[in-house]
């Protein structure tokens, strides 16, 4: 199991704990919600028991008792009508908004129909009482409370993630730069020598008739400035220069070809011959040589490369294809991070560092198209036009 596969794990674990925490949260608030609603309706019911004791008893003594067992609820509304629907007594309600607005208590008393059915108590013959309420304040804080909790638990989650993920990212970039600088100039020192050592063979009369030996030392050498080049770049915001597209897809292609099995069949294909793009053409290539690698890998040493460029009104479109393994669906995101390799060799950068390229430097995008294991892997790059 890899990192990322292992990663994948921990987030799956944590996101299964997280709703069983929210699960167990919402189940235990919803049974204290459901013992205060019975509490509640315990209460109403006792105090329409008072209600219909005054207004029944002929020999009540101490009526202060009778009014606190009344005023003894705090916290349930109540609206008490007669036979008629005329409000004879309230209870927990706004005072100032009784005395402010005519149509205050009416309205509430509609919510409160709408609510529950009413208590009905009987006065004497053909006259009853109607208590009606509604749940209080608190039960209704208890029942939302979880799910505001939550909001503001995720609410906390995405702020500290995004920070967290800003911090890692820059983080990162430090550290892709400053091993990207230190590798050109750890090359940068054999590189010269080499070139020195050239420049002495080609002048060398033991060398005479050998020269094919000494120019192909020569374009590897050359070969190893362009990747301390290309290193050297990273992290410093490169020229862009006006380039045919087609010219700088046919150098890296030829590059790769050149160095490939004659098992594997590259197929370039365009419409148009002309195709002006703002880029820097050692990273541009790179981008490219690693797609191709890639691609090449995915193959296995035999099998079709198609290049295909196409063309929409800002942009130019160019589509990878390989007859290569496929990558998984899980996979297609996770073959851009650094350190994902399928190789034993490598570490797993290429993508990585191509990604980076396109998006960074020349506002583009590079991504897996289209995969299906055992057919193929289609990438998409999309570069700006010039103009």
């Amino acid at each position: 199991m890899n990192i990322y596969e292992r990663k994948y794990r921990w987030k799956l674990i944590l996101v299964l704990s997280a709703l069983l925490i929210v699960a167990a949260t919402l189940i235990y608030t919803d049974n204290l919600a459901g013992k205060l609603a019975s509490e509640e309706k315990q209460k109403v019911a006792q105090i329409a028991d008072v209600y219909h004791y005054i207004a029944t008893a002929t020999d009540i003594t101490d009526y202060g008792f009778l009014v606190e067992l009344i005023q003894a609820n705090k916290t349930v509304p109540i609206i008490s009508t007669d036979n008629d629907g005329n409000i004879v007594a309230y209870l927990n309600l706004d005072t100032a908004k009784v005395a402010e607005d005519s149509s205050y208590l009416n309205r509430r008393l509609e919510e409160m129909k709408d609510f529950a059915e009413p208590i009905k108590l009987e006065i004497s013959g053909g006259i009853y009482q109607y208590v009606y309420y509604k749940h209080s304040v608190l039960y209704t804080q208890l029942l939302y409370y979880p799910y505001v909790q939550l909001i503001i638990i995720a609410a906390f989650l995405i702020v500290a993630y995004t920070l967290f993920n800003t911090a890692r990212k820059s983080e990162q970039n430090r550290v892709w730069v400053g091993m990207a600088k230190e590798t050109a100039h750890q090359l940068g020192t054999p590189i010269s020598s080499l070139v020195a050592w050239i420049e002495y063979l080609q002048e060398s009369p033991a060398m005479e008739g050998k020269k094919n030996i000494v120019e192909e030392m020569d374009k590897d050498v050359q070969r190893l400035e362009l990747i301390a080049d290309r290193f050297s770049k990273v992290g410093s915001q490169p020229d862009l220069t006006e380039r045919s597209l087609i010219v700088e897809l046919n150098n890296s292609i030829d590059y790769i070809k050149h160095r490939s099995s004659k098992k594997v069949i590259f197929d370039f294909q365009y419409i148009s011959p002309d195709i002006p793009v703002k880029m820097n053409p050692i990273l541009f290539n790179w981008v490219i040589e690693n797609v191709l690698k890639n691609a090449l890998d995915a193959i296995d040493g035999s099998g079709d490369i198609k290049i295909e460029v196409t063309e929409e009104k800002d942009i130019a479109i160019i589509d990878i294809t390989d007859s290569g393994k496929g990558i998984p669906r899980s996979k297609q995101k996770t073959v851009f991070e650094p350190g994902y390799s399928t190789k034993k060799r490598g570490w797993g950068l290429g993508l990585t560092l191509a990604k980076r390229i396109m998006e960074s430097y020349h506002n583009g995008k590079i991504f897996v198209k289209y995969s299906v294991p055992g057919k193929g892997t289609t990438f998409r790059i999309i570069i700006p036009k010039a103009g």
